[in-house]
């Protein structure tokens, strides 16, 4: 079973963001919000802050966003342009778009200082269909080997970024991930999915290092799709009219923030509008029970459970990522992982 206590605490925190978050691909934005040169995407990857830039030729590069000089930032958080070059926004050094210092601001002169040695320290990045990541870990496998049980996803994202939106719970990032990863708790948190697909016949499918889960429709459905779930914290989700990304980042021992991106037909203003009021509402009954299940992991008294064979493969397989990450044994079979 995996351990009750990597769920809260700053010791397992920690961990998950050196040992899983800052080793994965981690999404960041879309190309569409870093268009022309000198636009830039600014993000916290497992605590660490990373810059993505598009430079003069057109292509994106990546960097933290920590100066060489005393660790100030190079830009502020989110999405904006800088121009021609990166000036740290303590100090003042400049910084070419590929990372070279050029100009320590009124430095002065000093012996054995060789700006050669103080570039920006690069990050991997690459996309997928206009979807921007990064990856801390320069040695990491290409982004196309995680992403190679999604070239069948039906075709995404088919229309502009329409929306963005946040929201925070307080809970660890692997509790809500476990929440996402089973359609088990429907007929219980979300009895109203019964009217947009078949509940009854929901289905779990491993590939690779994705999870899809779906299920069949009902006429007239607004929310039924396919859910495709990437290691370690990505959803894309597909539905009848768009396609909507969803980042669980961990802010905290028991804090994470859902940022959803939704990808919308913006002529059909009526299914649109239906989607978020459906959005809103399933993540206000996830936040709930997510919240009382943190609590009770945290309280101490939970020692584990099992895991459904039929409902929670998804959740056993996520779990036995997690317990390597930690340097944990591998846990049981499925009818005996705790959650």
């Amino acid at each position: 079973m995996l351990r009750v206590d990597l769920y809260s605490g700053e010791e397992a925190f920690r961990t998950d963001r050196t040992e899983v978050l800052r080793r994965s691909w981690q999404f960041v934005g879309h190309t569409a919000m870093a268009p022309n040169p000198g636009d830039y995407i600014a993000e916290d990857v497992g605590g660490a802050p990373v810059v993505v830039v598009r430079n003069a030729e057109g292509a994106l590069a990546a960097f933290h966003n920590v100066c060489r000089h005393r660790a100030g930032a190079l830009v502020a958080d989110g999405a904006g342009h800088c121009g021609e070059a990166f000036t740290c926004r303590y100090h003042g050094w400049r910084y070419s778009l590929d990372g070279r210092l050029r100009n320590a601001v009124d430095f002065g002169a000093a012996p054995g200082f060789d700006p050669r040695e103080f570039g920006l320290f690069p990050a991997r990045v690459e996309t997928w269909r206009g979807l921007v990541f990064v990856n801390l870990d320069l040695d990491a496998a290409p982004l196309s080997e995680s992403f190679a049980p999604l070239t069948d996803l039906a075709p995404f994202p088919d229309f502009p970024l329409t929306e963005r939106r946040s929201h925070r719970l307080a809970c660890n990032w692997k509790t809500y991930v476990e929440n996402y990863l089973e359609g088990y708790h429907l007929p219980m948190v979300h009895p109203e999915f019964d009217a947009d697909v078949v509940v009854a016949d929901y289905q779990v499918d491993i590939e690779g290092e994705v999870i899809f889960q779906w299920a069949p429709a009902r006429d007239a459905s607004v929310y039924a799709g396919t859910w495709a779930w990437l290691w370690p914290n990505l959803a894309i989700n597909t539905y009848r009219h768009g396609s909507m990304i969803e980042r669980m980042t961990a802010v905290g021992p028991e804090e994470t923030r859902l940022d959803y991106f939704y990808f919308f037909d913006p002529a059909r203003a009526a299914e649109l509008a239906q989607m978020f009021e459906a959005s809103d509402r399933v993540t206000a009954q996830d936040k709930q029970v997510c919240e009382e299940v943190q609590r009770n992991l945290s309280a101490g008294i939970y020692r584990g459970g099992v895991l459904s064979p039929k409902h929670e493969r998804g959740v056993a397989w996520f779990q036995a990522r997690i317990a390597d990450a930690h340097g944990e044994p591998a846990p049981a079979k499925l009818a005996t992982i705790s959650a």
